[in-house]
């Protein structure tokens, strides 16, 4: 078992009362991965401080020159490709197939960034005057705190981090306590690729002691989280009491409709790879599934037919379909709604206990007959964990989609356009799919939900991340 440390301003470090924790293999519950530091608030305010005394010199690098550090850091992490995917299925517990696509995506997202470093810029606007000229110009925010979480352990922060550091930004990075080591594994890339010490700082340790002490620092000016609601809702009432500017992902309870004109494989389909990839521990699972009741029965048998066939175990075994659920706690939540949904009178047609191993294993589980206002409905249970809603018609449908907090993610297979538009047109999620899965999402688009799923400023990925991660200043001049 190997001891790990922070790396702040350049140094590998440990927490300043040497209090560690363990992180551990979801599949295999005995086998411990290493220990980290649980940094204290006073290690944290030391990253801040790191951050904001190399933030001049980093803001003044040439752009170009910032990306070809990204450039670097993605062929460092196609060289040591195999490698992170391991870790990251051994460390969260996917599939390896889900491990190396993750991986992959982290590597394009630092190819992609790389290339904004020759893009950044901003606009020449016509002046008011004779022998004037009016422009606007893109600059970094200064000190950045990335938040992560534990489901995406490589690709959230890459698209964190990627552009915070593109654009000039000096950052403290603090990674989900379940999964460290992958994330510094993508710390390491870009130390490795050149990265000035103190431009990232690596900070491990509690989510209440560290990410509160971020965004409770007035030096932090930009704060970047993806968890849930109640501990973002938090850090947002921190930060913006000194005005930091903040940018959040908070979860989603994501509806696929099944309009009765579907294509009934197509739609078991979407909604296995939605409801039970990644073990259904995405943000944009599909936990709610809305069908017409035209098709209704024959989608419920199919679908839990689909599920119960699934193969479940170690993430690293072959013809492995869905690994365990995180940890201990995980398991246990999924366990919890599914009670809660046979006591609220929903139908269970599949799975609904759990499967059979050493590490934290769940069936996948599919419940008929659920009310929209349950809680199985309207709570977010971050497991495989599928309800079916029936519905009259279309609007019936829209409504029930509709009736949540959250409004991160949804989708609708059907082979009526008309109807599909109507469905774009209506349902209130920042991110709408038509006949694909609610998961997977594309780099170079904004992502980013309604209502209670984020705090309805700033988008991330793509052109978006250049709005929150640099301020623009107008400039006029006189000649």
């Amino acid at each position: 078992m190997k001891a790990y440390s922070n790396r702040i301003g350049g140094e590998w470090v440990g927490a300043s009362d040497d209090a560690t924790f363990e992180t551990r293999n979801p599949a295999r519950a005995g086998e411990v991965l290493g220990t980290f530091p649980s940094a204290t608030s006073a290690d944290a305010a030391q990253a801040v401080a790191a951050a904001a005394e190399a933030f001049p010199a980093w803001a003044a690098t040439p752009a170009p020159q910032r990306g070809a550090i990204l450039f670097r850091a993605a062929e460092l992490l196609d060289e040591r490709f195999d490698d992170v995917a391991t870790t990251l299925t051994r460390e969260e517990g996917k599939t390896l197939a889900e491990a190396t696509g993750e991986v992959a995506r982290a590597r394009d997202i630092l190819r992609y960034f790389g290339g904004e470093g020759w893009r950044v810029g901003g606009d020449l606007l016509p002046a008011n005057t004779a022998n004037a000229m009016l422009f606007s110009r893109r600059e970094p925010l200064g000190v950045v705190a990335a938040i992560t979480p534990w489901n995406f352990p490589i690709a959230i922060p890459a698209w964190k981090l990627a552009p915070a550091l593109v654009y000039g930004n000096a950052v403290v990075f603090k990674p989900a306590s379940a999964t460290p080591l992958t994330a510094l594994r993508l710390v390491e890339c870009l130390e490795d690729a050149g990265l000035p010490a103190g431009v990232l700082n690596f900070v491990t340790g509690s989510g209440a002691v560290v990410g509160g002490a971020l965004a409770g620092d007035a030096i932090v000016r930009g704060l970047t989280f993806t968890g849930s609601h109640a501990v973002g809702a938090g850090i947002h009432g921190r930060a913006t009491e000194h005005f930091a500017r903040v940018q959040l992902e908070m979860g989603g309870k994501n509806p696929t409709i099944v309009l009765d004109d579907a294509d009934l494989d197509l739609a078991v389909r979407l909604t296995v790879m939605g409801g039970f990839a990644l073990t259904g521990q995405s943000c944009t699972a599909t936990s709610r599934v809305i069908v017409e009741d035209g098709i209704a029965d024959r989608f419920a048998a199919a679908l839990a037919e689909a599920a119960a066939a699934l193969t479940v175990g170690d993430g690293l075994g072959e013809g492995v379909q869905m690994g365990p659920a995180v940890s201990e706690e995980q398991l246990a939540t999924d366990l919890e709604y599914v009670q809660i949904a046979k006591d609220e009178g929903a139908e269970l047609l599949a799975g609904g206990g759990r499967a059979g191993g050493a590490g934290h294993f769940v069936q996948p589980t599919v419940f008929d007959g659920v009310d929209v206002h349950s809680r199985l409905a309207q709570e977010e249970v971050f497991g495989p964990v599928v309800g079916i809603i029936r519905a009259r018609n279309l609007d019936d449908a829209l409504f029930k989609a509709n009736a949540v907090g959250y409004g991160l993610a949804a989708g609708v297979v059907t082979n009526d356009l008309r109807r599909a538009f109507t469905f774009v047109d209506r349902i209130e999620a920042g991110v709408v799919k038509v006949n694909e899965p609610t998961t997977g999402l594309a780099l170079q688009a904004p992502f980013g939900g309604f209502k209670q799923s984020s705090a309805n400023t700033f988008k991330e990925q793509g052109p978006a991340a250049l709005e929150f991660f640099t301020r623009t200043k107008t400039v006029y001049v006189t000649y």
